[in-house]
């Protein structure tokens, strides 16, 4: 099993780009990684950590890829008690509705009982061209943070 578990939801792909980015970062700081783009809740260990990046699309709605994801979050409300995760949204600041997506999975993950680990980096694609270079900088507090998990 990988110590850590990234789970990213995408449109366009700028959330998986960030994901396989990450992961790679974190298996050169000695983590080994599982990538899955828009897993269902069963394929995920109810114990370990996660980290969850989604992108945000329409009026803060969660990409398609992840949507069953979040509705079986919503629905069977699973045990996740011993899941510690991390949260990086992507989206424009332009919308009102800014990283909603991931406002909605982080309440979802809370309301079963997973543990938040730092912060939730939220990245405005006006800002940041290439969504990777702020998610890496928040990664390396983030992995100074699960030293204490």
């Amino acid at each position: 099993m990988a110590d850590i578990t990234l789970i990213s939801g995408s449109t366009l792909g700028g959330a998986e780009y960030v994901a396989e980015h990450l992961a790679e970062k974190l298996e050169d700081a000695g983590f080994s990684t599982e990538t899955l783009h828009g897993p269902q809740v069963e394929e995920l260990s109810s114990s370990g950590i996660w980290l969850v990046i989604s992108s945000t699309h329409g009026a803060g709605d969660i990409p398609d890829n992840l949507l069953p994801f979040y509705n079986d979050l919503q629905s069977q409300k699973p045990d996740l008690s011993q899941v510690r995760f991390g949260a990086i949204g992507i989206g424009s600041r332009e919308y009102d509705t800014f990283c909603g997506a991931i406002d909605k999975l982080q309440t979802e993950l809370t309301a079963s009982g997973a543990k938040q680990i730092g912060e939730t980096l939220k990245i405005n694609v006006l800002e940041h061209d290439i969504p990777e270079d702020p998610a890496e900088v928040w990664l390396g507090s983030w992995i100074n943070l699960l030293k204490n998990v």
